[in-house]
């Protein structure tokens, strides 16, 4: 029987990939993790990578932290704690930041040192900033322009239309269609709420009325997706989405709920 693979990443338990580049983090102006035989680590059921470096790569001091946090069931978006872990392990304390690291109980992982991503000021790639979480290398986001029309609507009232819209397909998360402003019907008022994506960028949020927050758009997209400047996306979990005509229905499935949850939708 086919597996569908997405199903068998989640299902697949703790997983890790080196990565060749180099990796530095910072603390208080003071670079204390600096490594080039880093590993992107995959703890059951994360939807996103950490990093894990060997202890030796670490300039500052570790002890044995007390405890670890709860950890809900499904999918664990990048807004659960570090501190939540799923792989049997021992939580650390680096440089008087209480679970700032982990220390696996694997044998292929014996020796390093998992990080927490937020608990550091400033993380380099080389010597490229790198913001959000850490890039998974099996990840990828393609645009495509589409013709098809598509319709927003909220309540029975169309909120945007288009024959010109973007379509965003980015790697286990649900297609989101990016519109030029001008087919947005209703006015939008800018949020003071902002998000960032390491693929995409910083998103600016945007709301309609009562409905706050209920678009985005990546104002200053990063280098590699300037084809969605500017254009403004829905949250398909909270409108109606048309595509010839047809009704989508809202997004579902594991990964479309642990969304839900990070974005409090």
């Amino acid at each position: 029987m086919s597996i569908r693979t997405r199903d068998l990443l989640f299902e697949a338990g703790l997983r890790h990939e080196p990565t060749a580049k180099r990796v530095r983090a910072e603390l208080d102006g003071a670079t204390v993790v600096d490594s080039t035989d880093a590993l992107l680590v995959w703890e059951p059921r994360r939807v996103v990578p950490s990093y894990a470096v060997p202890a030796a790569d670490l300039a500052l001091a570790v002890a044995i932290a007390p405890g670890s946090a709860d950890v809900p069931d499904g999918l664990l978006h990048p807004g659960i704690p570090f501190a939540a872990h799923t792989a049997p392990g021992e939580p650390l304390t680096l440089g008087g930041r209480e679970h700032a690291g982990f220390r696996l109980t694997d044998p292929d992982l014996d020796g390093y040192v998992l990080l927490d991503f937020d608990a550091f000021d400033a993380w380099r790639e080389e010597d490229e900033p790198i913001h959000g979480h850490p890039r998974d290398p099996f990840a990828r986001v393609d645009v495509r322009v589409s013709a098809r029309p598509v319709r927003i609507a909220l309540d029975g009232t169309v909120l945007a239309e288009s024959t010109r819209a973007r379509l965003l397909f980015e790697t286990l998360v649900p297609t989101r269609f990016y519109l030029p402003r001008e087919d947005v019907r209703l006015p939008l008022q800018p949020s003071a709420r902002h998000s960032y994506c390491p693929y995409k960028g910083e998103a600016s949020y945007w709301s309609a009325g009562a409905h706050a927050d209920i678009a985005w758009s990546y104002e200053t997209p990063l280098p590699d997706l300037t084809v969605i400047a500017g254009l403004v996306a829905f949250w398909d979990e909270r409108v109606d989405v048309f595509v010839d005509g047809e009704l989508r229905g809202a997004p579902r499935g594991a990964v479309a709920d642990a969304m839900r949850d990070e974005f409090d939708l």
